[in-house]
């Protein structure tokens, strides 16, 4: 066996004895993979080894790192906070309302956040990346956030597969959302969470908002602003969005005040699908501030009111199907929009609406308006078609380019 093998098993052998550590990481080609240790099993004279039915090549592998875990679990009016000798950690208890904060710079701690509450909910402060999976969680605050994470940097949202997951925030406060992070936060996982926003947002970043290919089901059942805002940019990879209930956008892409940040109030869709209902007067269902990006997915949006839009792009608009099959279905059903302030600012209902071009290079895309003066695709700039199947019957363009 060689030296490099018998050093890996070695320390795979040698890991059941720490106890503070549950899990490893199992790093490949820049992805890895989370893994309980004592699900472990050797064989092939140390070149190989088992966890949950799939197979590991210590050859292959490019490293393995420990898991610092924090355990947060819910029991109605009270939560306990198991840290299992994770250094740099500290936390406030009040009732079921936990504030956790986490001085660690240089080792990324992963939080499993399970069990009920009514009346609790999640704060998290720290300045290093780290990674939260929902395990089984069903919070409601009284006070604010169900999940607030001050956190600037990269944020991983896991939904731990098989499992279902429910948020709700306090009908009244200050919180910005119901689920709120203020750095970049990436979600992944196969279970599904549902989230319910009774003062503004539902689910809000200040940073770019990313739904991962291995994400399962995320629901907005109900928001009084945005069901998802995203600051910076959004990007969808797949996943599925059922989006209903909100008074605001469903997605939203809001510029940051840097003007040099990447991708800056764009909309990407990239795969997955996206199922909205636009209930209201004046509302958009994919807002964008910058260009907007459909190049794979499925997206059916229902728009229902005055002035309002299945989608309004800032900028440019850009479909095409290189990242899989793209699919666009959008009904737009609704008459002018007056705005009762100056009684002047009207919008007409659309099914899309771009502010400068429009670009279509391929997909399926079928749009229908209905009411006074409502129209299919408005483009203000050039509309140019490459290819695809388009039916909208009359769109409106400053130019046309073929």
């Amino acid at each position: 066996m060689k030296r490099s093998a018998l050093l890996f098993i070695m320390f795979l052998m040698a890991l059941p004895s720490l106890a503070r550590h549950e899990y490893i990481r199992i790093w490949q080609g820049g992805e890895s993979m989370r893994v309980p240790i004592k699900d472990i099993v050797y064989s092939g004279g140390g070149r190989q080894f088992t966890v949950s039915d799939q197979v590991f090549h210590t050859a292959e592998i490019d490293s393995i790192t420990l898991v610092h875990t924090v355990w947060v679990s819910y029991q109605q009016e009270t939560v306990s906070v198991e840290m299992n000798g994770t250094p740099g950690i500290s936390y406030q208890l009040q009732g079921a309302d936990v504030v956790l904060t986490n001085n660690n710079t240089t080792q990324e701690v992963e939080f499993v956040l399970s069990g009920y509450s009514s009346n609790g909910s999640f704060s998290y402060n720290g300045s290093y990346k780290c990674k939260f999976h929902l395990n089984g969680l069903d919070l409601t605050s009284q006070k604010g956030a169900a999940i607030d994470i001050q956190c600037g940097k990269r944020i991983d949202l896991i939904l731990s597969p098989g499992t279902t997951n429910m948020l709700t925030d306090a009908k009244s406060g200050t919180q910005k959302a119901c689920f709120f992070c203020r750095g970049h936060l990436e979600i992944d996982g196969s279970g599904s969470l549902s989230i319910t926003g009774n003062t503004r947002h539902a689910l809000a970043t200040n940073e770019y908002l990313k739904c991962k290919k291995g994400l399962g089901t995320l629901n907005v059942l109900r928001a009084l602003g945005d069901a998802i805002h995203a600051g910076q940019y959004f990007q969808m990879n797949g996943g599925v969005l059922n989006i209903n209930g909100m008074e605001g956008d469903g997605i939203q892409a809001e510029a940051t005040d840097d003007s040099k940040d990447e991708f800056n109030g764009q909309v990407f869709i990239k795969g997955g699908s996206v199922h909205m209902n636009v209930e209201g007067d004046d509302v958009k269902g994919i807002k964008s501030d910058g260009d907007l990006t459909i190049s794979g997915g499925t997206l059916c949006i229902d728009v229902n009111g005055d002035g309002s839009r299945g989608i309004s792009c800032g900028q440019d608009m850009y479909i095409h199907q290189e990242d899989g099959p793209t699919n666009l279905l959008i009904n737009a059903n609704g008459g002018v929009y007056v705005n009762p302030m100056d009684k002047k600012d009207t919008n007409r209902c659309m099914g899309i609406k771009v502010d400068r071009d429009l670009t279509i290079s391929d997909g399926t895309i079928t749009v229908r308006a209905n009411g006074e003066k409502a129209r299919t695709i408005k483009v203000s700039g050039t509309y140019c078609y490459r290819g695809g199947q388009v039916d909208a019957g009359s769109i409106d363009y400053g130019s046309i380019k073929r």
